[in-house]
């Protein structure tokens, strides 16, 4: 489909330059065609090799039905990474601490406990509370944007967003809100197959500055708690009122992994669905007809869009890898596994599967039955998905409403990660002019 941009925005790959990149595929060393465009490189190692091993001597997995059948059985497939993590940030290291004791890399019963607690106030009736607040915080950015003519997609909208949603479910006062961001790209950008000196350092620093903050905000929430219905931090510090109470280091590195899981999947899920319909005109095309437009300084209802949030995460997952450890000898897509063996779950390929999805290279937002893995699967699926597609929905729903005629004024640039998704700048004008 031609673009309706003077501009690429997702570079074509051939054919052959996917079966070379495949052939010698190293996640430590992935050349930057891969990072613009990975999905043909995906599909050849489905269709020849799709349970490969890497050059680490670790497995690559690609097929849907493969992906799910390790997430479904987590008695053999572990997800602590302190095997994984320690030679790679060092004994000691604040990367380590964070990212073993967060709730996505570790098994029950730590995992069990934190997601508890976290979901009892994610609940239902807590989401819904929190939409009227969420339309004013998405038009106040539009009026900016409006007055402006433009603006970026990810700097000045997407991730916005979800900054504010997680500053409000941890009660960060406003004005403390600032660093959030930076800290959690250095943070996540730190599970990168290979890391830089100084990205690993950013990483480090990051990770001692954010909770070192975050000691100082639990020490005021303990004098003066919230309503711990909607407030996840007051919640986390007086625990189940029959169960375990959180030790003060897991306390503060989910509070770390609540800003960052909540931050980078809903930035990616608006900025990649806005740029992908920039791709796709007749997708646009589509949602326009379900989106009210509104008349200018009016505030429209805004669509339910569930099919068509779901097929942006499935069409270009914001988180599109994810690690298991084998506890025992197994067998995975017929391929035997020892003991110890470390698998990444590509899950950006298993999304674009054949076997699963019809036509899975397309951007189709009326398609049915889409049981995407964006949000992984099993008991690890992600505990706030039902707030991400809330903000998606309105995010993207009213920005169609206010700019239907928006358009990309230079190409987007890609975060250049190969786990998460995503663009860091995406420069736009309102007008079609």
């Amino acid at each position: 489909m031609p673009h309706p941009v003077p501009f690429e925005i997702t570079p074509l790959l051939s054919g052959q330059r996917a079966a070379d990149i495949a052939a010698s595929l190293d996640l430590r060393a992935l050349p930057p065609d891969f990072y613009a465009n990975p999905y043909p490189v995906y599909a050849r190692l489905r269709e020849t090799e799709p349970v490969r091993r890497m050059p680490d001597g670790s497995y690559f997995l690609t097929r849907y039905a493969d992906l799910v059948a390790v997430y479904r059985d987590a008695q053999t497939f572990s997800s602590d990474k302190k095997v994984e993590f320690t030679p790679k940030y060092g004994a000691g290291a604040p990367l380590l601490e964070h990212h073993t004791t967060s709730l996505v890399f570790n098994d029950p019963p730590l995992h069990t406990r934190v997601r508890k607690l976290i979901m009892g106030a994610l609940t239902r009736r807590a989401i819904a509370d929190m939409e009227p607040g969420l339309i004013t915080l998405v038009d106040g950015l539009l009026d900016a944007m409006e007055a402006k003519g433009g603006g970026d997609l990810i700097e000045d909208f997407a991730s916005a967003i979800p900054v504010e949603i997680i500053g409000n479910l941890l009660g960060v006062p406003h004005a403390d809100r600032g660093p959030l961001r930076e800290w959690s790209l250095a943070i996540l950008g730190a599970l990168e197959p290979k890391l830089t000196a100084e990205q690993e350092a950013l990483g480090n620093r990051s990770v001692s500055e954010f909770t070192a903050y975050l000691t100082t905000l639990v020490t005021e929430r303990r004098r003066h708690p919230g309503d711990p219905e909607h407030d996840v931090l007051t919640r986390l510090i007086q625990g189940e009122d029959a169960g375990e109470k959180l030790s003060e280091t897991e306390l503060l590195q989910n509070c770390v992994f609540i800003l960052n899981a909540g931050h980078e999947t809903t930035t990616n899920l608006i900025g990649n669905a806005l740029v992908a319909l920039q791709e796709w005109p007749a997708a646009k095309q589509h949602l326009l007809s379900k989106v009210k437009l509104s008349a200018p300084g009016l505030q429209g209802p805004t669509a339910d869009l569930p099919m068509e949030i779901d097929e942006f995460l499935r069409f270009e997952s914001s988180n599109q890898l994810g690690n298991r450890r084998a506890l025992k000898a197994c067998t995975v897509g017929g391929v035997d596994l020892p003991e110890g063996a470390l698998l990444t779950l590509c899950i950006g390929a298993a999304n674009r599967d054949p076997a699963q999805f019809a036509h899975p290279e397309q951007l189709d937002l009326a398609r049915q039955e889409n049981r995407h893995l964006a949000f992984g699967f099993g008991i690890h699926q992600c505990a706030g998905l039902s707030l991400a597609r809330l903000e998606g929905r309105i995010a993207i729903g009213r920005f169609l409403q206010r700019f239907p005629d928006y358009r990309l004024t230079a190409a987007p640039t890609r975060g250049g990660r190969a786990r998460f998704r995503g663009f860091l700048k995406a420069p736009f004008s309102t007008s079609s002019r």
